[in-house]
This record gives C-alpha cells, structure tokens and sequence, in this order.
C-alpha cells in the first residue's frame, strides 16, 4: 500500500511520540540536574536541546533569577520546546537556532552548567562542540553528558534489528561516524572529552526507557518511524509484515503489568 509507512520528518516524529519519551525518561533529566547540583539563580547552557528536554526541567529548577539558554541545529524541534515552555508558564528559557561546535555569540565564562541529553553522538564535530562548551563555561563550571551504551545493551536499538536480520542484511554499527553509538565505549568519551579540555569527575548508568504502549504494535510503528522505515521499505509487504508479526512477539516476552517497553543502557557522564 503506497504511503502506508511514509517517512517520519524529526519534528514529526518527536510531535508523535515526544511527551511519551519525556515522562518516561523524566529520571534521567533530573539525574543530570542532580549531578550538577542546580540552584536557582544559576546559568545553564544545554546543547542538542531539540524538544526541549533537560532545558524546560533546568529552567524550572534555576528559577527566575537563574536563566537557560538552548542550542540546537533544529527550528522545528525548538519551536516544539518553546509551545512547550509557553504552555507550562517557562519565562527563563531562551532557545537559539544554532550548530553546538561554534556557538556562535554564546558569551564566555558566562554559565555556570552545561547539560547535553542524547545529542553530542549525532554532532559532526563533537570534540568542538564539547570545547565551546568548555569556553562557555566560567572556571569551575561543570557539564553532564547522557550518551548511550553498548548496543547490545540498548534494545530499543538492537531488537528490532535482530529480527530484522532474519529477513536481509543489517548495517553494522559505525562508532567513528555520527550516530547513537559513537560514545557507546568509555575510552572514546575520556579522550574526547580530555581534547576538548574537560576531565570526567563521575560516571553512572542508568536504564532509561523511552517507548511504552499497551498494545505491541504501537511500538513497532515507533521503532519503524525511529530508523527502520529506509531498511523495510526495500522489502515486500509480506515480508515486512512477517517482521512486524515476529518483533510483535518479542516485544510481548517483554511485558509487564500489561504494557510493552523498551529503552536501554545511558551514561550520564559528569565532566568538569
């Protein structure tokens, strides 16, 4: 059936399924906070802020005589992130369409944290974007990174696709290239960070899920408009029925108090 899985833009997606990810993925936001020890009054830069998150939480926390500022590469999401700042009453958060590695007019030592939720792996230059960060930042100013974990330990990631290689080829990870596991190893996260200046203080891990639904087959929508809509669109519909049918069935070995779930493995990784 022409246009039945049509490819999902970004801000579509996340206009879909975002206030679903943002509940469920609430803890680790604030973890993030937490580790940077939030107070009101204080400066926050966040980076890759697309839809909103941590900004909309550090801004709540600093309060009005603290201040956010959000950088992403996206007008469609920031514009998402800035509905959602109006309607929950947000007055301190400030969001610029701009690339994390210049930051450009971003004032030096002028914030006191810096957050970065699931954004610095996707960057095309992420060692620049962590070392305007560094600039930004006043002495003694610290940032927290959430980045990914192994693959195998990811199964929003992996399981589709485990299934899917039943039926042809699967990609394989590429870590030197942007993409959701190219900080998924500890060594590449020190290096980088040390060449952008910075030096890890903590690390943690947390499994933070970011799909949820009753009935399996919304996940399986989810995870096809995620990344699978390219690989499946190759094959026929029967075939591609046939992996939704055995995802499906994955996917409900995994249910719990009659909701189906799906998430991994995150690093908060906590730099100064």
């Amino acid at each position: 059936m022409p246009g039945r899985h049509a490819l999902l833009t970004p801000e579509e997606f996340f206009r879909r399924y975002d206030a679903v990810e943002s509940r469920l993925s609430a803890p680790l936001s604030e973890r993030m906070l937490d580790l940077l020890l939030l107070r009101p009054g204080m400066r926050v830069l966040d980076l890759a802020t697309g839809s909103g998150e941590p900004a909309l939480r550090a801004a709540r926390r600093v309060g009005p005589e603290g201040f956010v500022l959000g950088v992403d590469v996206s007008e469609g999401l920031l514009a998402l992130a800035q509905e959602k700042a109006a309607a929950e009453g947000v007055g301190n958060l400030q969001l610029r369409a701009g690339k994390a590695e210049s930051l450009d007019g971003v004032p030096l030592a002028h914030f006191h944290a810096a957050t970065a939720r699931w954004g610095l792996m996707y960057m095309d230059a992420p060692v620049a974007a962590l070392a305007a960060a560094r600039r930004a930042l006043v002495p003694g100013g610290q940032l927290v990174a959430a980045l990914w974990a192994e693959p195998e330990r990811v199964p929003y990631y992996a399981l589709p696709r485990q299934v899917l290689q039943r039926y042809r080829p699967v990609p394989a990870v590429e870590v030197e290239a942007p993409g959701t596991f190219r900080y998924a190893d500890l060594h590449r996260i020190e290096r980088d960070f040390r060449l952008a200046g910075f030096r890890l203080a903590h690390v943690e891990e947390m499994e933070v899920p970011v799909v949820e639904a009753e009935d399996s087959r919304d996940v399986v929508a989810w995870a096809r408009a995620l990344g699978l809509t390219r690989l499946l669109d190759g094959l026929s519909e029967e075939v591609q029925r046939a992996w939704e049918d055995e995802f499906a069935l994955e996917l409900e070995r995994r249910r719990v108090d009659g909701r189906v779930r799906l998430g991994g493995v995150t690093r908060i990784v906590l730099a100064g």
